[in-house]
């Protein structure tokens, strides 16, 4: 078992304070201790509305920024730097109400990236989410890749040769 950087407890909590999240109305209501499922909520709040009266999209799209990041980390420890490289939104309908967004990795995917991490190369991995409704209608879905790598002081010297 790795050390993990926070507990999956205190990530929730830390992240349900920050501003970005409390300010939008932002809420992980849920995030497994094994780093496997999260659940994340944006609430319905008149600031934000956009012109519409529906869900501004950038809250929509800020709800899943750095989950699967985090999941990640929680997943393969502090050895590993895991950050967004690139992400894009597609809208499918306007988002009414209360909305939510269910994370979720397997074993499979998680052994399938470790072995590429093995390389010791920088690995990107593409995640999509789907953000629904009250009805569990998706009113948008959001595509995620997340840039993973080794970090330089845990790099073999071999390692290093091969990447230049």
């Amino acid at each position: 078992m790795q050390t993990l950087l926070l507990k999956a407890n205190s990530a929730r909590r830390l992240l349900n304070l920050w501003p970005p999240f409390w300010g939008a109305g932002i809420q992980i209501k849920s995030l497994s201790q094994d780093f496997l499922t999260c659940r994340v909520e944006l609430s319905f709040r008149w600031w934000n509305k956009n012109a519409n009266r529906s869900q501004f999209g950038g809250s929509m799209f800020a709800m899943t920024d750095p989950i699967y990041p985090l999941m990640m980390m929680g997943l393969l420890g502090p050895k590993y730097l895991v950050c967004d490289s690139s992400a894009s939104v597609e809208f499918k309908k306007p988002g009414m109400g209360r909305l939510s967004a269910d994370f979720q990795l397997d074993h499979e995917t998680v052994d399938a990236i470790r072995s590429e991490l093995e390389l010791g190369e920088k690995y990107v991995h593409n995640f999509e989410i789907d953000v629904r409704d009250e009805t569990g209608l998706v009113v948008a879905t959001v595509s995620r890749q997340v840039y993973m790598r080794l970090k330089r002081k845990y790099r073999t010297p071999v390692i290093e040769q091969q990447a230049a």
